[in-house]
């Protein structure tokens, strides 16, 4: 058969290669511009632990030996920005009560002012963790912390961009937080090593209703870890913020685990991936991939970014995907064939990606859904 068809199989491999390039050059284009919002979020694998670490601050316990550090954070904004000044890394550890988070920051002089709690601790230098459990961006959780130890922690109904105020009064209910310091707090004449940071956060606070939502192991969350530091000068034995020509203070740096792509946290759809597995922690660290619908639900996230914008220029959301410079509404994402559609009127939309019998869907609130076929 191969003496009699050679053409036909040579035209054949062609015709695969060509197919296999279009929808590599198609994945590639649609994102155009909008790139530094589509790089692929870093993921951590929390691994159980039976022995609880004390949260004293030190991370020493033998639970944290057997847990990683994430990457070293860069710039909220990602790579075109400059590596930050001082390092900061964490990691995570769990047990069926609830996640264990430490920190590490690197920092010559370490102060912080605040004391009192649901003080706005950013005005701080800090540590600062976002959690979303169910990966939907809605009903999010933020818990901040200085170097004095002092705990601003709210939650989120939904992000600030679609018009949601924050819950300040939210406590979260039997957290416990502990910092160390390597070397002396608010004390400018001296050089400092850094601060170490450590966090229980039970499952029971971050849950809505009144049944803990313990993890599975393979389980997926998506979490959000920045630290929030401000160029200061000393003054009368005091850290001052540094001001600019107009009087105000400068603008604050951003470091962070997982890049945004833009200086604001409350895009949970760009936090990094944590995965909960329950292999021995004598094993190595187990391995999790992507789930695919994440690669999909990039595709929604494009429209509602155009959507959002079209909406700023013009008073009204777009009613079709093209007018949003969208042709393309059937294209394989990763080999496998998927549709894009749109239902909008002028104050409202919902656009759905569809592959195989699940469909996932982003309104014009930015709330992820998801439908099976019946």
């Amino acid at each position: 058969m191969d003496a009699v068809f050679p053409r036909a199989r040579k035209y054949s491999f062609l015709l695969i290669l060509i197919l296999i390039n279009e929808s590599f050059v198609y994945s590639q284009s649609v994102f155009s511009g909008k790139e530094a919002l589509f790089t692929t979020p870093r993921q951590y694998v929390a691994k159980f632990t039976n022995a609880a670490p004390l949260i004293d601050g030190k991370i020493d316990d033998p639970a944290w030996q057997n847990a990683v550090w994430t990457e070293d954070f860069k710039d909220i904004e990602g790579d075109s920005k400059p590596i930050p000044t001082w390092n900061t890394r964490a990691k995570m550890t769990w047990t069926a009560e609830g996640l264990y988070i430490a920190a590490e920051l690197l920092d010559p002089h370490v102060w912080a002012y605040l004391k009192n709690h649901d003080d706005i601790v950013f005005y701080d230098n800090d540590f600062e963790v976002f959690i979303d459990p169910d990966n939907d961006t809605h009903r999010y959780y933020e818990i901040e912390v200085n170097a004095a130890n002092t705990i601003f922690d709210l939650f989120m109904p939904k992000p600030y961009r679609n018009n949601s105020g924050a819950m300040f009064a939210y406590n979260t209910p039997g957290m416990k937080t502990a910092v160390s310091i390597q070397g002396t707090l608010n004390n400018p004449s001296d050089t400092d090593k850094g601060w170490t940071v450590e966090m229980f956060i039970p499952f029971m606070a971050v849950t809505m209703g009144n049944v803990a939502k313990v993890p599975s192991d393979g389980e997926l969350w998506r979490m959000g870890f920045s630290r929030v530091a401000w160029d200061v000068e000393v003054k009368d034995g005091k850290y001052v913020k540094l001001k600019g020509a107009n009087g105000r203070n400068l603008p604050e740096h951003n470091w962070v685990w997982s890049p945004q792509g833009l200086i604001n946290m409350h895009y949970p759809e760009r936090w990094g991936y944590l995965y909960f597995s329950k292999a021995d922690t004598g094993k190595p660290q187990a391995q999790y991939t992507i789930p695919y619908s994440e690669i999909q639900k990039k595709h929604l996230w494009l429209v509602y970014y155009r959507q959002k914008e079209y909406f700023q220029k013009n008073r009204l959301y777009a009613k079709e995907l093209k007018d949003l410079g969208i042709a393309e509404t059937e294209f394989k994402v990763d080999g496998k064939d998927n549709k894009l559609r749109m239902e909008a009127t002028s104050r409202q939309f919902m656009v759905y990606i569809s592959g195989d019998e699940i469909t996932y869907s982003v309104n014009d609130e930015g709330l992820v859904q998801v439908s099976k076929a019946r």
